[in-house]
C-alpha cells in the first residue's frame, strides 16, 4: 500500500475516533445529539459567508448564540454574520411571506452570501411524540424558506417555551448557492434536557453543532494537531 495513502487513511479514522468520543462525552452534558442527517448529494461542503440564525423570543438568548457561532467560524477562516446584524429589528417583529422571504434570500445572494445555518427550538408535551415527529423529518429536505415560514411563529409567542416538557432543537444547514439548487444540506437533531443553566446550555450546544458538523465535513474540517473544539 502506498505510504502516504496509508497515513491519510488512519489520519481519517483517528479523526472519526476524536469527534466519536467527544460526541460520548456530551451525553454527559444538558445536550445530545438525537439525529446526524447529510444530503447524500454532498460530500464535502463549503461555504465561503454563512449567516447564522437563531430562531427564538429571547433576544439576550439569540444573541449570546449567534455570537459563538460566530466565534466558531472565525476561528476556521469562514466568514459569518450574526442575523442580529442583517435583519433589521422590523424583520422578526413582523410576520414574512413566501415572497418575502424569497426578496431576503436574493438579497442575501446578492451579498456574497451562500449558507444559512438555521437554529430553532421546537417543543413536545413528552419523549414519545418527540421521537414520533423525528420521523417524519427524515423525508424533509425543502427551503430554508419553507422552514423558516414553518416556524416564524416562535419569534410572538412569549410563552412558547412554557408549553413544552421536552425541548428539541434542529440546526439545518442550507445551500444557497448561485447557480445551484438552494437546498438543505444538513440537519442536526438535538434533544436538550432541563435547561435551567442557560449559558452552560448554549455553549454545550454550539459545541456539539460543530462537532457534529465535522463528523460530516461540512464547513468545519477537523485540523488533527489541535484539539477536538477549543470551547
Amino acid at each position: 500500500m502506498n505510504k502516504s495513502l496509508s497515513i491519510t487513511t488512519k489520519n481519517g479514522i483517528i479523526k472519526k475516533v476524536l469527534v466519536i468520543l467527544a460526541l460520548l462525552q456530551m451525553a454527559c452534558t444538558s445536550t445530545s445529539l438525537v439525529e446526524n442527517w447529510k444530503n447524500p448529494e454532498y460530500v464535502l461542503f463549503h461555504a465561503n459567508k454563512v449567516l447564522i440564525v437563531g430562531m427564538t423570543p429571547n433576544e439576550e438568548a439569540r444573541q449570546n448564540f449567534e455570537s459563538k457561532l460566530q466565534k466558531e467560524f472565525s476561528k476556521r477562516n469562514v466568514e459569518s454574520m450574526r442575523s442580529i446584524d442583517v435583519f433589521d429589528i422590523s424583520f422578526t417583529n413582523t410576520k414574512k411571506t413566501e415572497k418575502e422571504l424569497d426578496d431576503v434570500e436574493q438579497s442575501l445572494l446578492d451579498k456574497d452570501f451562500d449558507a444559512i445555518l438555521f437554529t430553532k427550538i421546537i417543543g413536545s408535551e413528552d419523549r414519545e411524540s418527540f421521537i414520533k415527529s423525528i420521523s417524519k423529518w427524515n423525508n424533509y429536505q425543502g427551503r430554508f424558506n419553507d422552514d423558516y415560514l414553518d416556524h416564524q411563529d416562535i419569534y410572538y409567542d412569549e410563552d412558547y417555551y412554557d408549553k413544552f416538557t421536552v425541548y428539541h432543537a434542529e440546526t439545518t444547514l442550507y445551500c444557497i448557492c448561485e447557480g445551484k439548487e438552494r437546498s438543505l444540506v444538513w440537519r442536526g437533531s438535538i434533544d436538550i434536557e432541563d435547561p435551567k443553566n442557560i449559558e452552560k446550555t448554549i455553549k454545550d450546544y454550539v459545541k456539539l453543532v460543530v462537532l457534529a458538523m465535522e463528523e460530516q465535513d461540512l464547513i468545519f474540517y477537523k485540523d488533527l494537531n489541535n484539539e477536538v473544539t477549543g470551547l
